[in-house]
């Protein structure tokens, strides 16, 4: 299965995603924030970036152009609950996979998570 990056400052969101991936078979890293997230990256390789998009430190935004130019065969969802973020987020298509609007069900996450990994050339 996958080695998943979880960027997500709200603890309770942060679990709920990281609990319902492992139960996928998924091994998963939760993280508070972009900062977090960046460190992770330089010390471990993970097959996909899963990112709230408003986020203190640095936002999913910010860490979707710094993931993308650094890593650029990494997949990349976005998460948000705000209509204003998904637009910023939709401007970064060429990025991106795609952005999952909160609140979503399980099944709903794990089904887009698995066709992003899908369509991923090769997991390590």
């Amino acid at each position: 299965m996958a080695h998943i990056l979880i960027a997500e400052d709200e603890f309770s969101i942060r679990e709920f995603v990281r609990r319902a991936l492992a139960h996928r078979g998924h091994s998963t890293i939760g993280v508070e924030d972009g900062g977090a997230a960046v460190a992770a990256l330089s010390n471990e390789k993970f097959d996909l970036l899963l990112t709230d998009i408003a986020m203190p430190v640095m936002d999913g935004i910010a860490l979707a152009l710094t993931v993308s130019s650094k890593y650029p065969e990494m997949p990349i969802l976005m998460m948000t609950g705000y209509s204003h973020e998904r637009q910023r987020a939709h401007n970064l298509e060429s990025l991106i996979h795609d952005v999952i609007s909160k609140p979503f069900s399980l099944d709903e996450l794990c089904n887009m998570v698995d066709e992003i990994l899908q369509k991923k050339p090769s997991l390590h």
